[in-house]
C-alpha cells in the first residue's frame, strides 16, 4: 500500500493514471475513500489524480497528540505543511484541487500560500463564515452520538476510518475542533489571497449550510466562478455524483484552454458553467 513519512507520521494516498494532476481534498467527517465514485471519471478523462487521508483521517497515523492538533488554531496550518510536503514527496509541480466542505478550507489556505503551484481551485460546500460559535453550531447541526447514527452510516464511518477511531473521531467533528475551529469561523480574510482560478461549487438544499455562503465566497475571491447543483444536499458529490463531476470537469476545461497565460477575463466570470456538451 502507498504509505508516506510526513513529519514522523504515516500517511496513505494513492496516485493514478496520468496528464494534468487533480488532487482531492476529503471533507472533515471523511476519507480519500469518499471520492471513490468520483476519481475514476477523472481517469477515463485523461487526468492524474491524488487522493490522500490527512492525519488521523482514514488510514493515516494519527500520533500521539492528536486530540490536542485536533482543537488547536493551528490545525489548518499543520494540515497545509502535511500537504505541502507529500506535493514535494510526489514531484507536484503544478495541479489541479479539489476540496468538500472542510477539504476546501484547506484548498483555500494551500492555494494562498502556494500560488504558484496551484492551477485552479474548486471549492465544494465549504463554510465561509459562522454566526455563531462552531460548538453551538455543531449541537444544532449533529445533535445524533455515534451510537444513535444509522446503522448504514455507522458502518461508512468504521470503514472509512477503522472500528477503533471511527467513534472518536467522528464526536470530535461533530463537537469542536477541525478546520473550522472552536471559536467563530471567517475565511474571508483568507479568500484575497487566492489568485489562481476557482469554482465555487455549492448544493442549494444543504442542511448545513445556506446557500448564501457561496455567494459570499464567490464575491471575495478575485478569480472566481459560482456554479449552483438545484435539488441537492449537503454532500454534492454522493448526491449528485454527475452533475457534481460535470462541473468541475467543464471548469477544468476553461482553466486549461487558457494555460498558456494562467489568465482567465473575468470581467465576463459565468455565474454558472455552460452545460456539458456546449463546446465551451
Amino acid at each position: 500500500m502507498p504509505y508516506t513519512r510526513i513529519n514522523g507520521r504515516s500517511i496513505y494516498y494513492e496516485s493514478h493514471g496520468h496528464g494534468r494532476t487533480v488532487v482531492f481534498l476529503h471533507h472533515g467527517f471523511g476519507s480519500m475513500q469518499m471520492w471513490k465514485d468520483i476519481y475514476p471519471r477523472f481517469l477515463e478523462a485523461g487526468y492524474r489524480t491524488v487522493l490522500f487521508d490527512r492525519r488521523g483521517y482514514g488510514r493515516s497515523e494519527p500520533g500521539d497528540d492528536f486530540e490536542n492538533f485536533y482543537v488547536r488554531d493551528t490545525f489548518c496550518d499543520e494540515n497545509v505543511d502535511d500537504f505541502h510536503a507529500l506535493t514535494e514527496i510526489l514531484d507536484l509541480r503544478s495541479f489541479h484541487i479539489v476540496g468538500q466542505c472542510e477539504g476546501g478550507v484547506i484548498g483555500v489556505m494551500y492555494a494562498g500560500r502556494y500560488p504558484d503551484r496551484v492551477s485552479s481551485l474548486t471549492i465544494a460546500s465549504t463554510l465561509c463564515f459562522s454566526t455563531v460559535t462552531m460548538p453551538e453550531f455543531n449541537a444544532s447541526k449533529f445533535p445524533a452520538s455515534f451510537e444513535d447514527l444509522e446503522p448504514d452510516l455507522r458502518d461508512k464511518f468504521i470503514q472509512w476510518h477503522g472500528k477503533d477511531h471511527a467513534e472518536p473521531l467522528y464526536e470530535m467533528a461533530r463537537t469542536e475542533g477541525g478546520a473550522y475551529g472552536i471559536g467563530m469561523f471567517d475565511l474571508r480574510p483568507r479568500l484575497s489571497s487566492v489568485t489562481c482560478p476557482t469554482m465555487v461549487l455549492y448544493p442549494d438544499r444543504s442542511a448545513l449550510f445556506e446557500v448564501e455562503q457561496a455567494v459570499h465566497m464567490y464575491r471575495g475571491l478575485p478569480n472566481a466562478e459560482l456554479a449552483v447543483i438545484p435539488r441537492c444536499g449537503h454532500n454534492s458529490y454522493d448526491q449528485k455524483p454527475d452533475e457534481y463531476v460535470r462541473h468541475v470537469m467543464n471548469f477544468l476545461t476553461r482553466v486549461t484552454a487558457v494555460s498558456g497565460t494562467m489568465e482567465l477575463d473575468f470581467s465576463m466570470t459565468c455565474i454558472a458553467p455552460a452545460p456539458a456538451g456546449s463546446g465551451s
